[in-house]
């Protein structure tokens, strides 16, 4: 969140019907930069609504987990002789 503390308010400028120079686009694309190395589901989560999408992203989450016990570890096929 330290890496993205200024992006707030050049976002709110076009809110408020102003508009972005240059310098500010460049600043918004260095900062998505920045949030896009973090990880996907810390972003999930941050997003509007993201505690919404939480029990979404939970049974998703389960769900991949158990397709890997199920598959016997996801290990190579043994080779047939």
């Amino acid at each position: 969140m330290t890496q993205i503390s200024g992006l707030m308010p050049i976002l709110m400028r076009r809110r408020n019907k102003q508009k972005w120079t240059p310098q500010e686009m460049a600043e918004i694309r260095a900062h998505l930069k920045r949030i896009s190395k973090l990880s996907p589901y810390l972003v999930i989560i941050v997003m509007p609504g993201g505690f919404a999408i939480l029990p979404v992203l939970a049974w998703w989450l389960d769900r991949r987990r158990n397709r890997t016990r199920a598959g016997g570890g996801g290990g190579p096929a043994p080779k047939s002789a």
